[in-house]
């Protein structure tokens, strides 16, 4: 059974957030990617879809989820299921960074709202 130490978590950056990747093929994941998000404070995600569906629970701070144009705050333990295709935004609007445990089958891939399609490395 492989086991990743946070230290051994591989960190990516994109748009202001930092994800530390820790379950992916690459470390003997067959279906499954796994990440912590780090969201600074004030910081929001560009509007995007994803191909395949994704869990994104609340460790620690405060966020909103803005999916398919409907707003919802976040607390430490609550979750957001964000289904394949419905627009979604992350939205930082505390004071500290929020830390998220997101997780999500192996290949999703992301599309933002001005088209740039991406295959983010800790999904991958």
């Amino acid at each position: 059974m492989p086991v990743v130490r946070t230290s051994d978590a591989v960190v990516h950056e994109i748009h202001g957030t930092r994800f530390l990747s820790y379950a992916t093929p690459a470390r003997g994941s067959r279906e499954l990617c796994a990440w912590r998000g780090e969201i600074p404070a004030g910081t929001s995600s560009p509007v995007h879809t994803v191909t395949r569906e994704e869990i994104f629970y609340l460790l620690s701070g405060a966020v909103e989820v803005t999916l398919d144009g409907r707003t919802e705050p976040l607390a430490p333990g609550d979750a957001a299921v964000i289904n394949a295709g419905v627009p979604v935004q992350i939205h930082n609007r505390g004071t500290e960074t929020a830390i998220a445990w997101v997780t999500t089958s192996v290949g999703m891939e992301v599309d933002l709202e001005d088209g740039t399609h991406l295959a983010p490395p800790w999904a991958n």
